[in-house]
């Protein structure tokens, strides 16, 4: 056990190392949510409601700290096509080393990922205005939600990354993420959203992310936002789990 632990932290290292160096990675880890929040807050946030006399940036910013995170684990996923390409997968998959540490160092590595991602969204979210009404449980709350959200979607990702096709296909997971920012709570109340769509827009992930995490920095309702988001992060674990487990064994030993 001591050794499957110190091989995993060695992994998240070398990923952590890695991803910095990358320029994809840079850019959809920190740079478009950076430059999203600015533009939704200096362009929208005169124009967008969100009801109850609550400001924008309270929407703002866990929308593009949730989403930001997802899209950036779209980037770790090119990353890891590329490595497979590479044939770097089928190199560490012969090393002496426990095959459980490639996985698990890089859930750990996207889950540190998704808090620094979050960290420079919330820290850019206060100079535009944005309190933490609920003190350090909000603060620690805040951080949380994203990272419960990439526990889950960590999976589906690297299913795909690991794929034939995987390039191609990340790039369409992007391009739905980027649609999802569009169709949350965050952006706009869900009331104003067409009838039909109400129900969609208030179940998904997104959704119930930003509700969780603006009910830890404004107050309100948290924890049935924040048990959606733990049942969508389980969901998609059980559901992707053993395919990323099937695909990245796949994809080494190819």
């Amino acid at each position: 056990m001591n050794a499957l632990v110190d091989q995993s932290l060695v992994e998240t290292g070398r990923l952590l190392r890695r991803w910095s160096r990358q320029q994809e990675v840079v850019t959809t880890t920190l740079v478009l949510p950076i430059l999203l929040l600015l533009m939704f807050d200096l362009v929208l946030s005169k124009s967008l409601d969100l009801g109850g006399g609550t400001d924008a940036i309270y929407g703002f910013v866990p929308m593009i700290a949730v989403a930001g995170a997802m899209y950036g684990a779209t980037g770790t996923g090119l990353s890891l096509y590329g490595e497979r390409e590479s044939g770097l997968l089928r190199r560490f998959w012969v090393l002496p080393i426990h095959r459980s540490a490639g996985l698990i160092g890089r859930l750990l590595a996207e889950c540190l990922r998704a808090v620094a991602a979050t960290v420079v969204v919330v820290v850019v979210g206060v100079v535009l205005g944005l309190r933490f009404q609920q003190g350090l449980v909000g603060v620690l709350g805040v951080l949380m939600v994203p990272v419960i959200v990439i526990a889950g979607f960590t999976p589906m990702v690297i299913v795909v990354g690991v794929s034939r096709i995987g390039d191609k296909v990340v790039q369409i997971f992007a391009a739905v993420v980027l649609l999802a920012m569009f169709f949350n709570s965050g952006f706009v109340p869900i009331d104003n959203y067409p009838g039909w769509l109400q129900p969609i827009v208030r179940g998904q992930p997104i959704s119930c992310a930003v509700e969780a995490m603006r009910g830890f920095t404004v107050g309100g309702p948290v924890a049935v936002p924040l048990s959606q988001t733990l049942a969508w992060s389980a969901g998609l674990v059980a559901v992707f789990g053993a395919l990323a487990v099937r695909g990245y064994r796949g994809a080494a030993e190819s």
